[in-house]
């Protein structure tokens, strides 16, 4: 990635937008002679106190995707410790390679304007390749050279995202776990909704013993049924008149399905195992139409709802906004909601090349992202509902701050897990 190549993750390689077009560095700049006077303040300020009142909003909801996914580190043993996350490349690569050179660039030769795309358009591609499907049929040319390709390309791709297991490091999410997790028990519970199909979540929940809504039941199997959102974890001891809230407890809304989703009939059930066919929205430019098909509806509709709700705070990290069925709720909610605030943050709102500048200020407006061209020209209008951050996902969490320190039930586990490493 350049500039953020082994750059360790740090809220110090933020920079936050003022107005009208300058992104300004996270410490304070101080004097070379004299350590303790500063010259400019940074951001660091102003950074903490807009996520201190997002924190504190009655409503919290986390956005991310795929972004979230790349600080992941697989390198202690484990079954999957030569995988990482995917990119757009990686997809093409896995894609091609399910069926080989040559039936792959006879599969291009096939679709109109194939030979034109570029590595990293897997998704118009898919897109392409289902679109030839249902134009031409069965007694279209190369009808079943695509279909294979179609076959063997999606179970190529669920199989390279399903790259996390207990021993995956997930520094970064167990931090935002921890950090969303903590708020009040009385507040709304913080909802958390990824378009990522891996279970860095899950995992970085159980690590932490913390619990983890997602629509699934607590029976075995776990089946889905949308009703679970509305359910809660209370703790009612003998002679306890009221039940009480537990802590450390999030909701969890997989947008796009999940590696351990798998559907058996009318059922929708979680499981790694391989039997049922997996729930998934695969990468092309349908997502929109299938994302209004169960279960992916309900979960868009909680999407939508939350984004209404008064006092709501919307924190993004790790999602690029290129899923215009997610983007547009939110420019809705920003044009109609006056409680509802958001903090962006993205690696690409500043160009690479100007953060080698460290200066305390860089300058940059342009933007070829639509979603982010229209809300930079907001913030630029004097919006204070909106803040935004350049930075990676594992940066942005770093800055999060804690508004608790550890329950008791953290506590206790952390001294299981000592006591297990120890034993």
């Amino acid at each position: 990635m350049g500039y953020w190549d082994a750059r360790d993750a740090s809220k110090e390689n933020l920079r936050m937008f003022t107005a009208p077009n300058a992104w300004l560095r996270y410490a304070d700049e101080r004097s070379s002679e004299d350590p303790d006077h500063i010259l400019q303040r940074g951001c660091s300020m102003a950074l903490e106190a807009a996520l201190l009142n997002a924190l504190n909003a009655t409503n919290l909801v986390m956005l991310t995707g795929a972004g979230s996914s790349f600080c992941v580190r697989n390198e202690v043993a484990g079954k999957r410790k030569d995988m990482a996350a995917p990119s757009l490349v990686d997809l093409w690569k896995v894609a091609k390679d399910s069926i080989g050179d040559k039936s792959f660039k006879k599969v291009l030769e096939i679709i109109p304007g194939g030979d034109q795309l570029k590595e990293k358009e897997i998704e118009l591609l898919l897109t392409k390749c289902k679109l030839y499907l249902e134009l031409h049929g069965e007694k279209g040319a190369g009808f079943q050279e695509v279909l294979d390709f179609v076959s063997c390309a999606e179970r190529a791709i669920l199989r390279s995202v399903d790259f996390i297991d207990e021993e995956s490091t997930l520094t970064a999410h167990q931090s935002l776990i921890r950090k969303l997790g903590r708020r009040g028990a009385r507040k709304h519970r913080a909802k958390i909704f990824t378009t990522n199909y891996d279970l860095a979540f899950e995992y970085a929940a159980r690590k932490q013993v913390f619990s983890i809504i997602d629509g699934f039941s607590t029976a075995a199997p776990p089946a889905y049924d949308r009703t679970n959102f509305d359910l809660d974890f209370v703790r009612r001891s003998d002679g306890d008149e009221f039940p009480d809230f537990i802590e450390n407890v999030l909701h969890l809304y997989k947008l796009h399905g999940s590696v351990d989703w798998r559907r058996r009939g009318s059922e929708i059930y979680r499981s790694r195992e391989t039997d049922g066919d997996p729930v998934l929205i695969y990468p092309r430019n349908s997502k929109f139409q299938e994302s209004f098909e169960p279960p992916y509806l309900d979960l868009m509709a909680s999407f939508q709802t939350a984004l209404r709700r008064p006092d709501t705070a919307l924190l993004v990290s790790g999602f690029s906004f290129s899923d215009s069925h997610i983007a547009h709720p939110v420019l809705a909610a920003l044009e109609s909601n006056l409680r509802f605030r958001i903090i962006v943050c993205d690696v690409s709102f500043v160009p690479w090349g100007k953060l080698d500048d460290a200066t305390m200020e860089v300058f940059h407006e342009a933007q070829e992202n639509d979603f982010f061209h229209k809300i930079l020209a907001l913030a630029q209008l004097g919006d204070h509902r909106i803040t935004l951050i350049n930075g990676r996902f594992e940066d942005f969490i770093d800055a999060i701050p804690d508004l608790m320190a550890q329950t008791e039930r953290e506590e206790l586990a952390g001294r299981i897990a000592t006591m297990k490493v120890l034993s």
